[in-house]
């Protein structure tokens, strides 16, 4: 379990890339959105004990990340978007690497690998951008740490790696897991997503389970403008609306317009109903 209070980073020049989050994150699939510059990276970051807080803390299971402990360390593997690997091979990686990693599973890596087409042993300095990936999610799955934080994990990868993809992460991953995917490329993995956290100018403006959004918003599309919408917008012919949940439709979440939707002049209003009480909501039925 993390624990942010008052989170908080700046670079050396100034320029504020975390601004004042509090929140814990627990187990679960999350998947982190925001815009370029949103602080998305700069998060992960902290997050895996790579950089420290300028103010506020981060904390996992009650240890502070900025003292580097070798037994939370140990927990918490990061896998950025420029990840490179210093081995020859993903084998010889994991013999030298994963021995500091308790929970690594030779077995899984091995099954990751095969489902990608590949066998740990080719040279990742001939491999193509999306060969690389496969073969570092190959092993970051096998790590089997209990927080596992990937940046833009599909990068690269064609369709169908994309589809071996979701069902490598589904075996993969513990039930007990803390997974954050930071992404723009929302379809490659929607159904798996449990959580969703949205950031915007370096602030975390949504943190929630995914059923909790579902139960306080309705994702609907329509060929006309929808009346008392949230926020709306023309797609092709029609509108795509986030609509009070009242009526408690049965609906799925449409990540990509949540987010055109917090980051639209109507967020503001979006975020403050979707995150108001049950019990606020129970009054307006």
């Amino acid at each position: 379990m993390y624990s942010l209070v008052n989170l908080t980073y700046d670079y050396r020049r100034g320029a504020r890339a975390v601004n004042d989050i509090t929140a814990e994150i627990g187990p679960g699939l999350h998947l982190l959105l925001g815009e370029n510059g949103a602080g998305k990276t700069t998060l992960l970051h902290l997050l895996s004990g790579l950089l420290f807080p300028t103010e506020g803390s981060c904390a996992y299971n009650g240890t502070e990340l900025s003292l580097r402990r070798p037994h939370t360390l140990r927990d918490i593997f990061f896998m950025p978007d420029d990840f490179e690997c210093a081995f020859s091979t993903i084998s010889r990686m994991a013999r030298c690497h994963g021995q500091f990693y308790p929970n690594f599973n030779y077995e899984l890596m091995y099954a990751n690998l095969a489902d990608f087409g590949l066998t740990g042993n080719e040279r990742i300095r001939t491999m193509s951008l999306g060969m690389r990936r496969k073969a570092y999610i190959s092993y970051a799955l096998a790590l089997r740490t209990p927080v596992l934080l990937l940046d833009e994990p599909a990068n690269g990868m064609d369709i169908d790696a994309k589809k071996i993809l979701r069902r490598v992460l589904t075996r993969s991953i513990g039930d007990d897991s803390t997974v954050i995917i930071s992404t723009h490329n929302v379809y490659d993995l929607g159904s798996l997503f449990e959580n969703v956290m949205i950031m915007h100018a370096g602030r975390l403006r949504l943190s929630m389970p995914v059923w909790q959004v579902l139960e306080r918003v309705a994702f609907v599309t329509s060929p006309s403008p929808v009346p008392g919408a949230l926020y709306q917008e023309p797609d092709r012919g029609r509108f795509m609306a986030i609509i009070p949940n009242t009526d408690c439709i049965d609906t799925d979440i449409d990540y990509r317009l949540l987010y055109s939707a917090a980051m639209s002049p109507a967020g503001d209003a979006l975020v403050a109903y979707i995150t108001t009480t049950d019990q606020d909501h129970r009054n307006d039925r």
